[in-house]
């Protein structure tokens, strides 16, 4: 029996976990480091997704990788939206905006992204307290890339 609800798994070049109810970790690496307005853009777009296709708990855009815990939301049939629909479709549109003002040929972060379900509470008040000591003693500037639920 399965630890988590319609718990499966899939397989890109990294294997993904699936379940319904569960929190996500996830994060992608960026081709080069991204500069304020990137930043912002993709900060943007990994917020704008409505509530009814994910939660974001926690996000934090670093100028060399994003990191995300998030919640999915529910299709009208019951099922649960996919995780890599969504986030795909935010790091697509943010890397549309980029390549259009810096003219280059590809998105400034890799196309596939690193995900996994967080075991426990304990597992989740982990990634919380690691991503907010990397971001001590940064500027008042740079926690405007850092979003955690329930704090503007």
């Amino acid at each position: 029996m399965a630890r988590w609800p319609n718990f499966h798994v899939w397989r890109n070049r990294l294997p993904h976990w699936r379940a319904d109810n569960v929190v996500y970790y996830a994060t992608f690496r960026h081709r080069r480091s991204l500069d304020e307005t990137e930043r912002s853009h993709l900060f943007q777009q990994l917020l704008k997704p409505s509530t009814s296709k994910w939660s974001v708990e926690l996000l934090c855009v670093f100028e060399e990788r994003t990191e995300l815990l998030v919640t999915m939301g529910h299709l009208p049939s019951g099922a649960e939206v996919e995780l890599s629909d969504v986030l795909e479709k935010a790091k697509s549109k943010a890397g549309k905006t980029i390549i259009k003002a810096s003219g280059e040929a590809y998105p400034p972060f890799y196309s596939e992204s690193y995900d996994r379900i967080m075991r426990d509470d304990q597992e989740v008040e982990d990634v919380y307290n690691k991503v907010l000591a990397e971001t001590e003693g940064d500027s008042q500037e740079e926690y405007r890339f850092l979003w955690i639920s329930g704090r503007p």
